[in-house]
């Protein structure tokens, strides 16, 4: 029987399906340009390819661009029941998750991981800060995502792909040395895998290596096709990093061309956190952000996100809405914040009010209550240094630069002495 790369055998009698199924999880896997229409040539191959559909359904969902995603899963579930057990756990995994029910599906997933570690597709959706850990809402996920890898890490060795996941979970738990290692183990085997560069970005961000970070990331996403999943983001990475070195010409330049909504191609996710990030970092720093740059997130974000429901999506939405003076939007954000991260983001959204209000005393209140548990919000430390600076901002804004001092040399340490935040 065929097989995919990982071992895992595949109910379709077809080479091309399967290789056409392999080059989709692998482009899936390394974020690049190619994957939906990769599965589409494996079930064209197979009409009767039940992961073939499943995988193209998940991959619909994940990207979130607004693709058919029932259509595919119900071919998958049509054919669940000629399949092995694993190839039908794998479709009632997948099929829970693309139906949005989160916590059936984690339990799904965790369970069939346990008889089949080695089913990446399958464990793919519980890697990265943007997965089903990473989006729990609940405190200690980051250290939950690492107990996660650290578990799977005997069954796959020296894989590309599950190293530099392995890596961004490290870092994320603190362990920037041992995360070093390990993407660079996972760079070596696939030096052109997006996830693995975008993780690497994290390790130098974490590490304090501002130049050293700014010119990988610059020089590796110069051969990034834009229609790669990851662009849009790692484009925010190398903007955010030219703001932190002054580099306010090459910042704008690079959010303009790939970053702000109207320009850049990816997940609508990212579209408006990494914009509304990006443009509040600025105003940090002391560059002037025009107020119809903030219209335009803010709208984006209104049209994107009408409905609370995604806490770091939530979050991001908020800080644009109070910038853009969008009050009805932001209100209906703190009024139906829900999920288990709701009542933070809440109490961001609340401060984001009262900063875009110049109430720097209330603002302080709320970003403080904020400070022992955002991760519960999803996103990167990297991501939610938005905060931490917010916080800041606001010190400074009431002259107490001392505190300000004192708190970015305990929370962020390595960031002492960058462009930052102005008056630091």
């Amino acid at each position: 029987m065929l097989q995919d790369r990982y071992g895992n055998a595949l109910a379709t009698a077809s080479a091309t399906a399967r290789d056409r199924y392999v080059d989709g999880v692998d482009r899936f896997l390394a974020a690049m340009p190619g994957v939906e229409e990769a599965f589409e040539a494996a079930v064209a191959a197979d009409d009767g390819f039940a992961l073939g559909y499943a995988a193209l359904a998940r991959t619909r969902q994940a990207m979130g661009m607004g693709g058919d995603t029932k259509t595919p899963m119900a071919a998958a579930q049509a054919l669940a029941g000629g399949l092995s057990a694993r190839e039908a756990a794998h479709v009632d995994a997948l099929g829970l998750l693309v139906a949005g029910n989160g916590p059936a599906a984690y339990k799904a997933i965790r369970t069939h991981l346990l008889e089949h570690p080695r089913d990446a597709m399958i464990a793919q959706t519980c890697t990265g800060v943007f997965g089903m850990i990473g989006f729990s809402g609940k405190p200690g996920r980051e250290a939950e995502q690492l107990a996660f890898t650290a578990a799977l890490a005997p069954h796959y060795g020296e894989d590309w792909w599950f190293l530099c996941q392995h890596a961004f979970s490290q870092v994320e738990a603190g362990q920037t040395g041992p995360a070093t290692e390990t993407i660079e183990r996972s760079l070596a085997l696939h030096p052109r895998n997006a996830h693995a560069a975008h993780i690497r970005s994290h390790v130098y961000y974490e590490a304090g290596e501002t130049e050293a970070g700014y010119r990988y990331i610059d020089d590796w996403r110069r051969d990034y096709d834009k229609a790669g999943q990851l662009h849009c983001h790692i484009s925010w990475h190398v903007a955010l990093w030219a703001l932190e070195r002054g580099d306010v010409e090459t910042m704008w330049r690079v959010l303009d061309a790939d970053v702000a909504p109207d320009a850049a191609w990816g997940p609508p996710l990212n579209l408006v956190t990494d914009t509304a990030s990006l443009l509040y970092r600025a105003e940090l720093a002391g560059v002037a952000v025009p107020a119809e740059r903030w219209k335009q997130v803010s709208d984006t974000a209104a049209r994107i996100f009408p409905n609370p429901g995604i806490a770091f999506a939530d979050v991001h939405a908020a800080l644009a809405h109070a910038m853009a003076g969008n009050g009805t939007a932001l209100s209906k954000i703190i009024a139906d914040a829900k999920g288990p991260a709701g009542d933070l983001v809440r109490t961001l959204a609340e401060g984001f009010r009262a900063i875009a209000d110049g109430e720097w005393e209330a603002a302080t209140g709320h970003l403080t209550r904020s400070m022992a548990d955002h991760e519960r919000i999803g996103g990167s430390r990297a991501q939610r240094d938005l905060v931490e600076y917010a916080l800041l901002g606001a010190l400074l804004k009431q002259g107490r630069a001392a505190e300000a001092r004192l708190l970015l040399a305990t929370r962020r340490p390595l960031k002492v002495g960058s462009h930052a935040v102005k008056g630091l």
